[in-house]
């Protein structure tokens, strides 16, 4: 070799010798997707939450839950409900919904924060859509929704919030975000709603996908680059 030298391009290495600083950071929702869960009241009505700590386990989407809110309630009494994931298109929506609480009177840990709204569809100007095996409603504007029945609802060991566990039994999906002839999402149609660190954002260009997909660059393109644009 001599005293040759190759000079290695990687911009990214000094990103491994970092220095990191340690925070307390009041939250910790690092980037989440945004749901959200319509429920069924002790009436016969209908309430409609926004919340940001749902994952999938195969066909179970774990909810994480405030102990005190509508939907952690209306869950353990009445388990039927519908995960609306929404485009980005409709984070305002969404926000008209956060500060909206369905129980009267609004819990003590809400009440500087929260007002009661028994109409949370027509609050958010959105509409609800029959569903198909369960009572509650869909929402019409999320381009996914997935009937679904929580199993198992309870305490997180904090005994702040409510976990909830749901098993999926139909998923709906708008036709310009599913792989033509197939039963697969196309992930370069759809973007979900993102909660990063209590601000909204979409997803950027697609980096790559993981071995285990089945839809991986080069599927057919579909009519929108996103649903509901």
């Amino acid at each position: 070799m001599g005293r040759f030298v190759r000079r290695l391009n990687v911009p990214f290495l000094g990103s491994l010798f970092m220095n990191h600083m340690t925070i307390e950071p009041s939250i910790l929702y690092f980037g989440t997707p945004v749901v959200l869960l319509s429920t069924e009241n002790v009436d016969g009505t209908f309430n409609l939450a926004p919340m940001s700590s749902a994952w999938a386990l195969g066909n179970v989407i774990v909810l994480g839950l405030g102990a005190e809110g509508h939907t952690a309630r209306n869950l353990a009494e009445r388990p039927e409900l519908v995960i609306n994931l929404p485009a980005p298109h409709l984070w305002e929506a969404v926000e008209r919904l956060a500060p909206l609480t369905g129980r009267d009177p609004v819990p003590a840990s809400k009440a500087d924060r929260s007002r009661f709204e028994p109409d949370k569809f027509g609050a958010a100007g959105l509409r609800a859509q029959p569903s198909d095996g369960v009572r509650p409603p869909r929402v019409a504007e999320c381009p996914l929704q997935f009937e679904a029945m929580a199993v198992r609802v309870g305490l997180d060991v904090s005994g702040s919030f409510v976990i909830a566990e749901a098993v999926v039994s139909k998923v709906h999906a708008d036709p310009r975000i599913v792989v033509p002839g197939t039963q697969h999402v196309d992930p370069a149609a759809w973007s979900p709603l993102v909660y990063n660190f209590r601000h909204y954002f979409g997803l950027g260009d697609q980096l790559g996908h993981s071995y285990r997909s089945q839809t991986p660059s080069g599927v057919p393109e579909t009519v929108s680059a996103a649903a509901g644009s």
